[in-house]
Order: C-alpha cells, then sequence, then structure tokens
C-alpha cells in the first residue's frame, strides 16, 4: 500500500512539473507574440489614417509646392515600433513620406510619459503610465522601463542610428549650420530631410537640472515643458490648477533662453506660457495646436495669449487633428484653420504642427501636403502666405535660435 501511495504521488508530482512546464512554455510563446504582434495592433490602432481619394493637386500647387522650403515642428514617430527608412503600411510620418511630401525639416519630439485615461480637462501626475508598458512591449531597453530621462535619450539614439543607415537621406540637424547644409543640398536637387529632436515635457530632467546637459548633448534642440500633467517645472494645460512655473521651471527655463535650443509652450497650462513670456526675451513656440476662435475648446489657447507669443517673435504650429479642428481634418479643413490663424495672430507667425504619430486619427499624412498647398490655394491665402506657413516661419525661428 505505501508503495502504491508512492507511485501515485510520484504521478501526481510527474503531472505536476508537466503541467508547470506547459505553462512556462505557453508564457514564453505568449511574450513573443506580444512583443511581434502587439507593438503593430497598437499603432495601427492609434495613428490611423481616413481612406480617401486622392485629393486634388493642381499642377499650379504642384510646382508652388515643389518651391516651397516645408517645415513641420511635431511629429511622435520615434514612439513607435517601426522603421522610419521604410515607407511604412501603418502611422503618418517615415523619411520616404517626408521626402514625397516635400519636407525639408521635421521635429521628431520623444514622448516619455503619458497618463493612464489621458484626456484634455484634467490628469494626476501620478497616474499609471502608459509608456512604461509600451517600452516593454517594443523591446526598449531594460534602462527604458524606470526612467523617463534614459527614454528620451533612447529615442535621440533611434533617429541617430536612422540616420546612419540612411545613406545620406536624413541628416540630424543640431546647429544653425547644419541647418544650412540640409536646406542647400534640397536646393541642388539632393533627396534629403532634416531632423530635429526634441521632448515632449522636460519630466525627462526627473527633478534633476544637471539632466538638461545630457538631454542638449543628446542632440534635443525642441524643449516642451509639459505634457498631458503637471510636472516639476510647472501646470499642464491638461493639470490640476493651470499652475503657473515652479522655481525649478523658472531656472529650467532661464537656461534654455540663453541655450541655442527652441521653448515649447504646447501643453503647457496658459499660466506657464504667461509666465515664460514675462521670463524670456526669445522666440518661443506653440509647437502643434488649433485656433480658438476657429475651434473654441480648451486644447487651443485663447487668441490674446497666441498674440501675446506672435508679439515676442514666436510661432504657432496648426495641427491636423479632430479635437483642435472641430473635426474639418482634410486637407480643406486645416487650410480654412491656418487661414484663421493667419486672420489672429498675422502670417508671420503661423508653422505646420502635425502632431502626426502622436496617436491621433488624420484624414492625410505626410507625403499628402501638396495636396493642403493646393487646398490654401483655393481657399485665398497667397503665395507670399503659403511660403511663409509651410516653413519660412519655422526657418525664421530656427535660425533665431539655433548655432
Amino acid at each position: 500500500m505505501a508503495l502504491l501511495r508512492k507511485r501515485k504521488g510520484g504521478c501526481v508530482m510527474r503531472w505536476i512539473k508537466r503541467l508547470l512546464a506547459g505553462v512556462l512554455v505557453l508564457a514564453v510563446l505568449g511574450l513573443i507574440g506580444f512583443w511581434t504582434f502587439a507593438p503593430a495592433i497598437v499603432e495601427k490602432g492609434r495613428n490611423a489614417v481616413a481612406r480617401h481619394a486622392p485629393y486634388p493637386v493642381s499642377e499650379t500647387a504642384r510646382a508652388l509646392h515643389d518651391r516651397l522650403v516645408v517645415g513641420d515642428w511635431h511629429a511622435d514617430s520615434l514612439l513607435w515600433k517601426r522603421d522610419l527608412l521604410t515607407r511604412g503600411e501603418r502611422g503618418q510620418v517615415d523619411v520616404h513620406r517626408l521626402l514625397e511630401g516635400g519636407v525639408a525639416v521635421q521635429v521628431f519630439t520623444a514622448v516619455t510619459k503619458s497618463p493612464t485615461g489621458q484626456n484634455y480637462d484634467s490628469n494626476s501626475s501620478s497616474a499609471r503610465d502608459n509608456i512604461t508598458l509600451l517600452a516593454f512591449g517594443q523591446l526598449w531597453p531594460v534602462r527604458t522601463w524606470t526612467s523617463i530621462y534614459e527614454r528620451a535619450v533612447y529615442q535621440a539614439e533611434k533617429l541617430r542610428g536612422f540616420e546612419a543607415a540612411s545613406e545620406g537621406r536624413l541628416k540630424i540637424i543640431r546647429s544653425k549650420t547644419d541647418l544650412e547644409s540640409v536646406l542647400q543640398a534640397r536646393a541642388d536637387g539632393q533627396q534629403v530631410v532634416g531632423g530635429i529632436l526634441g521632448v515632449e515635457g522636460l519630466h525627462p530632467l526627473e527633478g534633476e537640472f544637471d539632466n538638461l546637459e545630457g538631454l542638449i548633448k543628446a542632440g534635443h534642440r525642441v524643449f516642451g515643458l509639459q505634457h498631458f500633467f503637471d510636472n516639476a517645472l510647472g501646470g499642464s494645460l491638461h493639470g490640476e490648477g493651470n499652475h503657473g512655473l515652479t522655481e525649478f521651471g523658472r531656472k529650467v527655463v532661464a537656461e534654455l533662453a540663453v541655450r541655442p535650443v527652441i521653448i515649447d509652450v504646447a501643453h503647457s497650462s496658459p499660466q506657464v506660457a504667461r509666465d515664460v513670456l514675462e521670463m524670456v526675451d526669445v522666440p518661443i513656440v506653440l509647437s502643434h495646436t488649433g485656433i480658438h476662435s476657429h475651434c473654441p475648446v480648451k486644447r487651443n489657447f485663447p487668441n490674446e495669449l497666441m498674440q501675446a507669443i506672435a508679439k515676442g517673435g514666436g510661432v504657432i504650429g496648426i495641427g491636423y487633428w479632430a479635437e483642435v479642428a472641430c473635426d474639418q481634418i482634410n486637407p480643406d479643413g486645416i487650410a480654412a484653420m491656418i487661414k484663421a490663424g493667419i486672420a489672429a495672430v498675422g502670417e508671420d507667425h503661423i508653422s505646420l504642427g502635425s502632431d502626426f504619430d502622436g496617436s491621433i486619427a488624420t484624414a492625410f499624412d505626410t507625403s499628402e501636403l501638396p495636396a493642403l498647398t493646393d487646398a490654401l490655394i483655393r481657399a485665398g491665402v497667397s503665395e507670399t502666405q503659403i511660403a511663409k506657413v509651410m516653413g519660412e516661419n519655422m526657418m525664421r525661428v530656427l535660425r533665431d535660435r539655433l548655432e
């Protein structure tokens, strides 16, 4: 009897071991499947381009677009697991499509933290972070799983990797010399796009002023102060109280003003934007937004605050998504908002700030920008104004700030 019990016990143990081994195999297969398929599935749902028939582009519009210097202040393409040197079947930006759309300069912004339940009204800075799971799911280096500073550094490394493998099609712009080199190469007929690194919110500083030097050394040149939550520098437009700059925030902004970089107040609270304007005498940027008089929503600063940014020589980047454009997101709708922006702040202070690949749905991708030029012509915007909006205003600010 004892022998029988021993045999039965051995059988049970072997069964348990087999079960555990099977569970382990299933877990490993599940992780492999998650890492293999989940990133593409997630991005397809987050950065969709609406199905549409080809937009009209007249010969006049095509000829004008080919003469333009086109620049875009904001795309989050480095967030996703995608080869930016290959023409993608998902998302809205890659080098191939930038060249197709005639883009000379694209800002690639590092997203490092995003609160669960993200919305335009109010978010807690202590909410669970979505980017942690994304970093794990896309197999970013382990150092990025717990450090938002390292996420900003890693996304800069990604762009440098794309540059190295691009065979000259992508050049990272760190200085005015780099900018002029890219623009001259394009004028000489070369197929090249300049990429500028930025951060969406300065929480990657992790409260340490010295980390600013590390971000600059990594190549970042456009510095958003906040994203969807209040941080150590001050209040977010989507935070909990329209707080202004903290003492730490004032120290950081004062440093940014004397460095060859661009200050971006997109996602900052109106009070932070006012505090920055009172502190600095350099042009600042509102990189991706809409026009409040055209679409009166919280995400769009009141016109008088945008006018104050313009008065200081800054520019407003027009986005292409529903919440800032009141659902009018085809080229005609965006052209109408650009025209409203010119009326609100002047032709010298409107730029493009798509927010492509920023978890937004759009009606066109960056390869289709000639259709926006066509829409602007049909909306009655002059060729001089179109040239300014599509890139000249951006180039002016970059030339003013970069060294």
